[in-house]
């Protein structure tokens, strides 16, 4: 149970296109980091550009360490850009910006799928450490519950990226918006600048996938879809 080659017939499709989509998101974030946008804005101001215009106030913009760990944390109302984005004029850098100011824009217009993420992370977060855990002691004790329980966890955690790729689209055609309106590209930049978003949409796609995946294995190896038990 603990190496299953049938595992991999579920696991590799998914791991193949995350690599994939994770190759295309750096590559097509080097592309237009040569690109400097004709605003001259950083992609600290570019974002306090979009909120400002949507009259969003109360957002503390700072930078973090790493590579595209870009985010905003609605806890605190904090927007986190990475180095490559927060002093950078470059037309990558205003895509990721104002992706992650679209989060912000969500959070103050209470954006329901972003609500209902932000609800599922503590469940999401307990079940993805543990899932795998209780599903295998369920095998190695036959205790069905056990792995009913492994099996229940997960499915939060497939739940929560489901439900992200809605909030990460709507971010990204919020920032795709405002970005020309706020003066932060112009209407030609737009698609430079959306073409990294769209290259990361690929990454939230793929983590679903491998997800899903990982919850029909679960569902095979315990029966629930005719498959047999072990």
């Amino acid at each position: 149970m603990f190496f299953d080659p049938l595992y991999l017939l579920f696991a590799l499709p998914g791991l193949l296109l995350g690599l994939l989509a994770s190759a295309v998101t750096r590559s097509t974030f080097a592309r237009y980091a040569k690109v400097r946008a004709s605003s001259g804005l950083t992609g600290a101001e570019a974002a306090a550009r979009m909120l400002a215009g949507a009259g969003v106030r109360g957002v503390t913009i700072e930078p973090t360490q790493g590579f595209l760990s870009d985010h905003y944390d609605p806890r605190s109302h904090t927007l986190r850009l990475s180095p490559d984005v927060y002093s950078s004029n470059s037309l990558s850098a205003m895509g990721v910006a104002c992706h992650e100011a679209g989060h912000a824009l969500q959070h103050a217009e209470e954006y329901a799928p972003l609500t209902l993420r932000s609800a599922l992370v503590p469940a999401t977060q307990f079940g993805s450490k543990f899932s795998y855990i209780l599903f295998v002691l369920g095998f190695i004790f036959r205790l069905q519950p056990l792995i009913y329980l492994g099996i229940l966890l997960f499915t939060v955690a497939v739940v929560f990226t489901l439900v992200t790729l809605p909030v990460e689209w709507d971010a990204s055609a919020r920032a795709k918006r405002a970005m020309v309106a706020a003066g932060v590209v112009s209407p030609a930049e737009q698609s430079q600048a959306g073409a990294v978003l769209n290259a990361a949409f690929l990454t939230y796609v793929a983590s679903a996938v491998s997800a899903i995946l990982t919850l029909l294995y679960y569902l095979m190896r315990a029966g629930v879809l005719g498959g047999r038990r072990s």
